[in-house]
């Protein structure tokens, strides 16, 4: 299982930061909206190796034979991979490639609340938006909210695919 988990995981963390650093040169005039949306469907890619590492695991190592239990396992496991890769292109990216990103996206959130919101409503709205950046606009923060994410998706990746996959004798 640990060959499964290392190979498959690799696969995932390596394809992640690709994937990663490709958006980041290809959508930068993308709306952060599209960009989040693309961000999301780079996890889901990243992930699909969680699918591959259980069908691999059942069909070359374990005789044709995987439990459900098993399947979660692996999958976690290749998750948690992909989810430090991806945590740390984001924490790269937001302390070195990009530090302002935190400012740059309340400012544009901000002027998309200005089109949407008057008056008091879009003071309420930037007060609460402003909190929270500095609440939880850290690189570290951001990063250890990406790799929670990855690992959330995992999961729920991880238990379509051992529900598709499992086998008993």
């Amino acid at each position: 299982m640990k060959n499964t988990v290392l190979k498959y995981g690799s696969y995932g963390l390596l394809t992640g930061v690709v994937l990663f650093l490709i958006s980041i040169l290809v959508t930068k005039s993308l709306d952060y909206s599209l960009q989040e949306i693309l961000g999301y469907v780079t996890m889901v890619a990243t992930l699909s190796f969680i699918f591959f590492g259980i069908k691999h695991y059942r069909d070359k190592v374990n005789n044709g034979v995987v439990s459900l239990g098993k399947a979660l396992a692996i999958g976690l496991l290749i998750s948690v991979l992909v989810g430090l890769g991806v945590a740390i292109a984001d924490y790269i990216y937001t302390t070195t490639i990009n530090p302002d990103f935190a400012q740059e996206y309340l400012d544009r959130t901000i002027e998309i609340y200005e089109t949407q919101y008057s008056g008091a409503e879009l003071e309420t709205k930037k007060a609460e938006l402003t909190q929270q950046m500095e609440d939880y606009g850290s690189s570290g923060f951001m990063a250890a909210l990406m790799f929670v994410t990855v690992i959330v998706i995992g999961f729920i990746i991880s238990l379509i695919s051992g529900l598709i996959l499992q086998r008993k004798n």
